[in-house]
């Protein structure tokens, strides 16, 4: 059981996972129907490839700064008020994104969609690391990623059966940004049960620093080495992540299958994050965080390869299927392993910063992809960009990580 504040009734670890993870799978759920619906509007607004790029790039820089503003107020407020903020921010950006006509307006709040996004998933991996024990701190907080491979399931499925669908007058891209307002009224049930982090709570110290001094804090000798680390791992992580996932709708489209089919093809990449996910989270603490990482980073560069490569839609499934498998289990224990780095006085702050510099190659990868195939270069040649991009962060880990397997958080 965790401990709480002392109005808050103690929640169980595995209602605490459900509380946060179904938080969490919303918002995979609204990263995964962009993906589709930017190729939706590339139909119906005549968007160029540059415009689609634009469009998943506006989301990373809305959670760049999301996720450097709320990681510091999360050391300031606490993790339970800032994760239900995230969650209404991007809940109420995202059904409104689905009322506007024209492509400024859209960017303008697909800004505030990435705010919410990039404030909440940093603190919410924070709140959980700081409310189970060492002994299954890793495990634990990879299952709460694995609940992104259920959000992007179901943004899969309601974007194979929705975005196509006709709902004339209105379309259905609409309809299904509709949906993902949905998650708004949930936070009043994360208001009403959810406890702050126990850590947090006992101690109230904390909150009396400063916001700078806590920012000055992550570079502190004792911490440069692992802020560094992290730093490079999130950018080359994300920068690959969002390059090429947001693009496998139109990527697969520009191989010759039709949007309808892609989106197929898509859902069944999708569910390969799960087995990813689960022996992520079993191998994270018997292997170790660093082995995890390396092992699944050069897996999901090598399926990249292959995946831009392919000239057969046998090579180009199963090979998505490893990509899909190999990124998220890395994703997973990314997210254990950077609130593990800092002490509780800046793990919000460690852990958002980190997050922050990572959109920021959130926002080249879409922007790269659009631009080279505007400019005539192929898939392959584009994806090895990436691949080589992961290699880096596999040896910043090798070289640079510390293991953090079963250590007490400070």
């Amino acid at each position: 059981m965790t401990k709480s504040s002392s109005n808050t009734k103690p929640i169980s670890r595995n209602k605490l996972l459900g509380v946060a993870g179904v938080g969490w799978m919303f918002d995979a759920m609204d990263v995964a129907l962009l993906s589709f619906v930017i190729a939706a509007l590339a139909a119906d607004w005549g968007l160029n490839s540059s415009q689609m790029g634009w469009i998943g790039s506006i989301n990373s820089i809305g959670m760049a700064v999301g996720a450097l503003i709320f990681g510091v107020f999360a050391d300031k407020v606490g993790r339970k008020t800032i994760f239900i903020w995230t969650l209404v921010l991007f809940s109420v950006a995202s059904g409104l994104s689905a009322l506007t006509t024209t492509f400024a307006v859209f960017l303008i709040l697909r800004f505030f969609v990435g705010m919410g996004l990039g404030g909440e998933l940093p603190v919410a991996s924070t709140l959980v690391s700081e409310s189970v024990p060492a002994k299954e701190r890793g495990r634990v907080v990879v299952l709460l990623e694995s609940f992104w491979a259920g959000g992007w399931l179901l943004g899969a499925i309601i974007a194979y059966f929705v975005i196509p669908a006709d709902f004339w007058p209105i379309e259905g891209w609409r309809v299904a940004l509709i949906l993902t307002a949905l998650p708004a009224f949930y936070a009043i049930f994360i208001r009403l049960h959810l406890p702050d982090s126990p850590q947090f709570t006992a101690r109230p110290e904390a909150k009396k620093r400063s916001v700078w001094k806590n920012i000055a804090g992550i570079w502190e000798k004792k911490y440069a080495k692992a802020t560094l680390t992290l730093w490079i791992v999130w950018f080359v992580v994300v920068f690959s992540y969002y390059g090429m996932f947001l693009w496998l709708p139109s990527v697969m489209v520009g191989k010759g299958f039709s949007l309808i089919s892609s989106f197929g093809y898509v859902v069944i990449m999708t569910l390969a994050q799960l087995p990813g996910y689960f022996t992520a989270a079993w191998l994270i603490e018997k292997a170790g965080r660093k082995f995890v990482l390396v092992t699944y980073l050069l897996g999901t560069a090598g399926s990249a390869f292959v995946f831009g490569n392919a000239d057969s839609i046998e090579v180009l499934l199963a090979s998505g299927i490893l990509l899909s498998f190999f990124n998220l289990g890395a994703w997973g224990a990314l997210y254990a392993y950077t609130p593990e780095q800092y002490p509780l006085v800046i793990r919000g702050t460690g852990a958002g910063m980190a997050a922050a510099v990572g959109r920021v190659g959130g926002i080249f990868g879409p922007l790269l992809v659009g631009n080279l195939l505007a400019t005539g270069s192929d898939i392959g040649s584009i994806f090895s960009i990436f691949c080589i991009s992961i290699v880096i962060g596999v040896l910043a880990i090798i070289f640079l990580g510390k293991e953090t397997k079963q250590v007490e958080l400070d």
